[in-house]
């Protein structure tokens, strides 16, 4: 009896069936189920992402267009076609101003409202929603907003009792539409700085205190240099954003004055109306190549900036 007590007792329980094979080891199911979840999105990004960007690689090369029935092979010709005309160079200089001016203005906004709305308060944390909102609103509807704003016959003029072409100057357009580009952005770059600012120790700013600084070179001293991680992806992701703009400038200027605020995307936009689809995909890996010559050596030179700070 004590003998079949002691076997009873240190026998091993018999493992449950379905639940697991070997130790340590899932069924074959239960591995490999999770990915017919993805499959979807899989499918998705492939088709609308992955595929069209790859062949946007293929299309510069060809002779694609409204006027040709089949699709060739033709090299350099679309590259060398857009090089010799003089739109393309003035499109690259007003996109690269552009791109300067709405980074300023976004992170010149985007900075002052978070020293502003820095303190925890019910009155900032609405006001902090508030200044978001413009983030959340289609920029073609802003840029239309903006434009029955600022026509000649517009509301601004109607309040300042003047008759100013805001929309039909070639010198300062294009200024008026980076405002408002920085302007629909700086809900973003203001959270950004918002938390960098909410990162800096609140022992560094009473030391600072103590040692008699101000608020300004408490700023220049402590918060500037410890704002370095956001203002390096606040004027990144404001430079490449701007360079590839069209919503607001199409639905603001449409790309005029006389050409003056026509960026890029519009210029390419024109381009792919006249049924040249090969030109515009040239156009486009141009663009592509430019924001990569800007991008790369910013990136590294606000690295290495937080590096020294």
């Amino acid at each position: 009896m004590a003998d079949t007590a002691i076997r009873t007792r240190t026998q091993k329980p018999v493992p449950a069936k379905g639940r697991a094979g070997k130790a340590g080891r899932l069924p074959r199911a239960a591995v490999h189920h999770p990915w017919w979840f993805a499959l979807p999105a899989i499918v998705v990004f492939a088709a609308f992402f992955l595929v069209p960007n790859l062949l946007n690689f293929y299309y510069p090369f060809t002779n694609w267009s409204s006027y040709h029935p089949d699709i060739a092979f033709t090299g350099l010709d679309n590259f060398t076609t857009i090089a010799q005309d003089g739109s393309l160079l003035r499109a690259i200089r007003t996109t690269l101003l552009y791109a300067l001016l709405a980074a300023v203005f976004q992170n010149g906004f985007g900075l002052g409202l978070a020293l502003l709305l820095e303190a925890d308060t019910r009155f900032n944390r609405f006001f902090r929603a508030v200044f978001f909102l413009p983030v959340l609103i289609s920029a073609l509807a802003t840029g239309y907003v903006f434009q029955s704003l600022f026509n000649q016959d517009g509301a601004v003029n109607g309040l300042l009792g003047t008759d100013i072409p805001w929309l039909g100057s070639t010198t300062w357009t294009l200024f008026l539409v980076t405002v408002v580009h920085g302007w629909k952005w700086m809900g973003l770059s203001m959270l950004i700085y918002l938390a960098g600012l909410k990162g800096i120790p609140g022992e560094m700013l009473e030391a600072a205190k103590c040692d008699g600084a101000g608020p300004w070179r408490t700023f220049w001293s402590v918060r500037w240099p410890m704002l370095a991680p956001a203002l390096t992806f606040n004027v990144t992701t404001a430079l490449i954003g701007s360079m590839n703009t069209f919503d607001i400038v199409q639905a603001t200027t449409g790309g005029g004055p006389a050409g003056s605020t026509e960026v890029f995307n519009i210029y390419m936009f024109r381009i792919f109306g006249q049924g040249l689809y090969a030109q515009a995909s040239a156009m486009s890996l141009v663009l592509f190549l430019v924001v990569v010559a800007v991008a790369i050596p910013l990136v590294i030179g606000l690295r290495r900036r937080e590096q020294l700070l």
